[in-house]
């Protein structure tokens, strides 16, 4: 379409025609959803009922497991209604709500990252005055930035994406996704939106940065430790993060910062559901695998042994 539209809704893309398709696809992501839903909302009930997690690093760790909710509980949900319905119409409101917490959402979780990463740097090289850096006041107010730069993140890619004008109203993804929706404007105002993309990467790579400087000093601490026992807690506590960080960026950055120009409507629905679905839902089993603390708080929540 040559001509700027107003868009009073948008359609997104759907995984198949085929209607046996679409409900095996309502099926899978279901199951996906609550796995998802359970995993952390389990890590939320054993941290909160269990008093001996009440430390720093287990209040990020369940502001985190909020955030694995709160993302994929904007996308998925509304996916599954439209394979279940045999529909792909989202309204315009709607689509705004999905760009902005979809954002919030994923700008906290990153922030949340580098914050855990500067705890554990904090605990392992610096034990002696662990207490006296992450005391409860330090803690709140650290989450409290964390939210706050989701929100502002939010807020300035929402309001200058919505400001513009759209050629058309499709939508190539299965949620309203930015790079998708960017190109779909017939407007100039996608230069700036570019410019906060660029912007928003730089800071991204600069937390990397951070993160990778500060694992540099943990391992060299941990490493020249006496007893192989503090070096395997230390590890336990410190490898799923770097797992998960690894994972949010590196699936991320095939979304944003994808080098191929031209691909697959199914190849961007892969690229999509491997960065917004798979991370919220292996966070709680990563995090868990290798941290006797939680597994014996998720036992005692379940009433196993």
């Amino acid at each position: 379409m040559s001509n700027q539209t107003s868009t009073t809704d948008f359609l997104l893309l759907e995984f198949s025609s085929v209607r046996e398709l679409q409900i095996a696809q309502f099926i899978v992501f279901l199951s996906l959803y609550l796995a998802t839903v359970a995993g952390n909302l389990l890590i939320i009930s054993a941290v909160a009922l269990d008093h001996r997690l009440h430390t720093p690093m287990y209040f990020f760790l369940t502001n985190l497991a909020v955030t694995d909710l709160g993302s994929v509980s904007v996308t998925v949900p509304k996916s599954m209604a439209n394979s279940l319905m045999n529909s792909r119409e989202i309204s315009y409101v709607g689509c705004v709500t999905q760009v902005y917490l979809f954002l919030l959402f994923a700008g906290s979780d990153y922030a949340l990252l580098t914050i855990m990463a500067h705890d554990r740097y904090v605990a392992i090289c610096n034990p002696l005055r662990y207490e006296a850096i992450m005391n409860k006041a330090a803690c709140i107010q650290m989450a409290a930035s964390a939210w706050l730069s989701g929100l502002l993140y939010a807020v300035l890619h929402t309001s200058c994406t919505f400001a513009m004008k759209f050629c058309s109203n499709s939508v190539n993804q299965f949620f309203c996704e930015l790079p998708q929706l960017l190109k779909i404007s017939c407007s100039k105002l996608y230069l700036l939106e570019n410019a906060f993309l660029v912007l928003s990467v730089t800071v991204a790579f600069g937390c990397f940065i951070f993160i990778v400087a500060t694992y540099v000093k943990i391992f060299s601490t941990v490493l020249r430790m006496p007893a192989s026992q503090g070096r395997q807690k230390a590890f336990s506590t410190c490898l799923p993060h770097l797992i998960v960080f690894s994972m949010l960026l590196f699936t991320g950055t095939l979304v944003y910062l994808r080098p191929i120009p031209h691909v697959s409507s199914h190849t961007n629905m892969s690229f999509a559901v491997i960065y917004s679905v798979v991370p919220p839902m292996m966070n709680p089993v990563i995090y868990s695998m290798r941290n006797k603390d939680i597994k014996v708080a998720m036992s005692k929540l379940l009433g196993l042994k």
